[in-house]
């Protein structure tokens, strides 16, 4: 049947519009449920997790259980989560394990699909860190995926920093195990490092990048904007979905908001609908 004249013919998304929650932490803390609603009314349905208590099995203040019996009321997911690996560099693998092992308990009670290593301290940004990192995500990458899920490292601009011709993003990228190991892309960081395009990442590993981070950047200070407010031009700079391996993506604002964090999340949502959405 021909579409009726007057109605779109263009297919619906293939993915979900997804938003990391820490955008909206300052809401998230005052009261989840309603902002959880506020966003799905702006057309988030999918969000990536931060702060998960692991010793308690807790989101937001609520058990893992309870917080998933809202994202089913809400008809909504959380199909990735940041969680708190940072400070288990240095300590022992067995004490990595028990962290992963409680991380994979809370992913799955929310029915997550991929667990996330978010960032590394200040203090830890050197080299001999980034040589030490292909082991330790390469050990949970493993107990990750044999559990049924998928494992990723989140970037930002400080892997980029060149040490004598390497840098740590090409010792993570090159010697951890692309069985155990995706990457979750942070366009904003790539562009504002400098080094190199998204669609260059992606030409030399395709099929790694299963999840983005699709954040703009201020015009001025460089800092975090709304979609549409800064200096990325996304009709040229986002990759090919399909050869980036694509699976979610997830909008993000650190900071930097125009008028406020929800306001931020609402804006961004408007301008991906209208300008991005044809992409992906």
């Amino acid at each position: 049947m021909l579409p009726l004249a007057g109605f779109s013919a263009l297919k619906p998304p293939k993915y979900k519009l997804g938003y990391q929650l820490y955008s909206i932490r300052d809401e998230m803390a005052k009261n989840p449920v309603a902002t959880l609603k506020a966003l799905k009314a702006m057309g988030y349905q999918d969000f990536e997790t931060y702060g998960y208590e692991a010793q308690k099995n807790m989101f937001y203040g609520f058990s893992a259980s309870e917080f998933n019996h809202i994202l089913e009321d809400l008809e909504l997911t959380v199909n990735s989560g940041h969680y708190g690996f940072a400070p288990f560099i240095m300590q022992s693998d067995d004490a990595l394990k028990r962290y992963v092992d409680r991380c994979i308990v809370g992913a799955k009670a929310v029915n997550s699909k991929y667990i996330t290593w978010p960032f590394i301290e200040p203090e830890q940004r050197n080299l001999e860190i980034y040589k030490l990192m292909p082991h330790k995500l390469n050990l949970i990458g493993k107990e990750v995926t044999q559990a049924g899920l998928g494992f990723a490292y989140h970037n930002h601009g400080y892997e980029f920093k060149d040490y004598g011709g390497t840098h740590g993003f090409e010792i993570i990228l090159n010697e951890t195990d692309p069985e155990y190991v995706k990457f979750q892309m942070d366009l904003y960081w790539v562009m504002h490092a400098g080094k190199y395009t998204p669609k260059e990442l992606v030409a030399a590993h395709p099929g790694r990048y299963v999840m983005w981070h699709i954040k703009d950047m201020d015009k001025i200070t460089r800092d975090y904007s709304e979609l549409g407010n800064g200096s990325i031009n996304y009709h040229e700079v986002l990759p090919d979905p399909v050869a980036s391996g694509l699976e979610f993506f997830y909008i993000e604002q650190g900071g930097n908001y125009a008028v406020n964090s929800k306001e931020s999340a609402a804006i961004s949502a408007n301008y991906f609908k209208k300008e991005l959405q044809q992409y992906l």
